[in-house]
């Protein structure tokens, strides 16, 4: 096996492995990185021949990755098969993937909390400072990946015009 090789299986086997611990399908990563390694966009035939699986959950899983803004479908002049590859901003979109779920955990904390204040039952008081405590944490979270965003997107700018 060449070092070229080599360095796509490993990589191929860690967004797996990565993926799988976020709580996501490992093939997920298998295409993801197969993707960031090719340098050119990839039919479905061919990412399923260098996976080694078959053609049908290769397809479910690239339309959740479409789904999800982490690749796009592109055209090749000449060609009828559609063709895939990642983002411009595969990381940054991953991460607003993530920043959204976030502001979801916020707003679920809100609406709950907002509940247990109009039920007015004091026997409810302890999940109240739980909820209370939950939209907090996430509160404090947004403002951070807002911050984070804010540098990554003018990181970004900086590399572009470098």
């Amino acid at each position: 096996m060449s070092p070229k090789e080599k360095i796509k299986n490993d990589m191929i086997q860690s967004f797996g492995h990565a993926y799988q611990a976020f709580g996501l399908n490992k093939l997920m990563g298998f295409v993801v990185a197969l993707l960031i390694f090719s340098p050119e966009p990839m039919s479905l035939d061919e990412i399923t021949e260098q996976l080694g699986m078959s053609k049908g959950p290769i397809s479910q899983i690239t339309r959740r990755l479409l789904d999800h803004k982490l690749i796009r479908r592109v055209w090749k002049p000449g060609e009828r098969k559609h063709y895939y590859e990642i983002v411009p901003d595969i990381f940054g979109q991953a991460f607003m993937n993530n920043f959204e779920l976030i502001k979801g955990n916020t707003r679920l904390a809100k609406e709950l909390k907002a509940s247990v204040e109009a039920a007015d039952d004091p026997s409810l008081e302890v999940l109240h400072h739980r909820l209370k405590e939950m939209e907090q944490f996430y509160t404090l979270m947004e403002k951070h990946f807002q911050q984070f965003l804010d540098e990554w997107r003018k990181l970004k700018a900086s590399d572009s015009n470098s």
